[in-house]
């Protein structure tokens, strides 16, 4: 039987956990990256390019059966270039429209869904426009923000037209400011006949721009079946295929969507330990047109990015239902290095060990 075979744009920590829950069902993968020693890359064959490179893509489509993505920042152009050679996953169109807030804005929109209300900037004049919006407000880079890059929270026509400038006069929109009591994402597959499954809502903490932590599940019968009917309109639309992920604000008059990642997402990694079938087994069978599989969660998780340096290995896997994932990179500040993961049949119980957790973890970066 010839074993299936799927090429990954991108080689960091997320191809490599694309690449590790491919080898218990016989997938081979490889991977595209700039380096040799990317994270991906030490744990399946690779090609060395350029993401935004067509040569580099086609060299990669040449050893594959299907191309998918571990970044949603390619060039999209690339991604097309591939179009009558080889099936991509999920497409280029939605790759496009997770790469530029103001479509993504727009999509969303068009399709009922809310989201703050924003005005496009693309010079220094347009700051007065932000007025109507409020202050605070957030400017954001229309491309290539993630992991809090390319934002600036701002107070005042003045302070954004200087954050504009400093965030080198790119096409940019501005936000307001949204309350809310709580950050979830919902994660979401769907198949080669456009069957589809959701894991449970999860609640995430941010510090400086990146995820910190997150617990699932975030229990709410209302919530879920309204997040649920969202994505399932974004998937139809978009004609999608694979993960999906849609960041969400919970405030007092409801859900307001922030972003949306055409990938498998941070926010998922409790999934390996913690669900049925984890977002990067169900990513791989989706792409290889495979049966989903389940999505529900084993009790409770936690997730517990690692930032800067790994805590010591015996003193994490000292505290029960612990798992450690070391993500092979050098220590460095604002780096996500590795992960933790908690998993316990009781919540109370899982809540008690995350701040055992995060009392290793802080000592480790002192």
């Amino acid at each position: 039987m010839t074993r299936p075979r799927v090429g990954i744009v991108g080689a960091g920590q997320l191809g490599r956990m694309l690449a590790l829950a491919g080898y218990p069902l016989g997938i081979d993968c490889t991977l595209l990256d700039t380096s040799a020693d990317a994270p991906g890359a030490q744990v399946a064959a690779s090609v060395l390019g350029s993401l935004d490179d067509p040569r580099a893509l086609a060299k990669l489509a040449d050893v594959v059966d299907v191309v998918t993505l571990e970044i949603e920042n390619v060039a999209v152009a690339a991604l097309e270039s591939l179009d009558g050679h080889i099936d991509v996953f999920p497409p280029p169109a939605a790759v496009a429209a997770a790469q530029d807030r103001l479509a993504e804005k727009r999509l969303f929109r068009s399709l009922g869904i809310p989201t703050a209300e924003f005005v496009t900037i693309d010079s220094e004049a347009d700051a007065a426009s932000a007025e109507a919006l409020g202050w605070p407000a957030i400017l954001k880079t229309r491309r290539m923000g993630y992991d809090g890059r390319g934002q600036r929270v701002v107070d005042s026509a003045a302070a954004l037209a200087a954050a504009w400038r400093e965030l080198g006069g790119v096409p940019s929109i501005a936000e307001a400011f949204v309350e809310f009591d709580r950050e979830l994402s919902l994660i979401a597959v769907q198949g080669a006949r456009d069957e589809r499954v959701f894991y449970p809502l999860a609640e995430n903490v941010h510090r400086n721009g990146i995820l910190a932590s997150t617990i699932a599940p975030y229990e709410d019968a209302e919530l879920q079946r309204k997040a649920e009917a969202w994505l399932a309109a974004i998937m139809s639309t978009l004609q999608y295929r694979g993960v999906l992920t849609v960041e969400l604000f919970h405030t007092k008059s409801g859900l307001v969507a922030n972003e949306m990642a055409p990938r498998v997402h941070n926010s998922g990694h409790w999934t390996i330990e913690g669900a049925v079938t984890s977002q990067f087994e169900n990513h791989l069978r989706a792409v290889l047109g495979w049966p989903l599989g389940d999505a529900r969660a084993r009790g409770h998780a936690a997730m517990l990015n690692l930032i800067g340096r790994l805590p010591p290995r015996d003193t994490v896997l000292g505290i029960p239902g612990a798992h450690l994932h070391d993500y092979g990179k050098s220590p460095r500040p604002q780096r996500k290095v590795g992960h933790c993961t908690l998993v316990d049949e009781d919540r109370a119980r899982l809540l008690e060990r995350l701040t055992t957790l995060r009392a290793v973890v802080s000592r480790s970066n002192q």
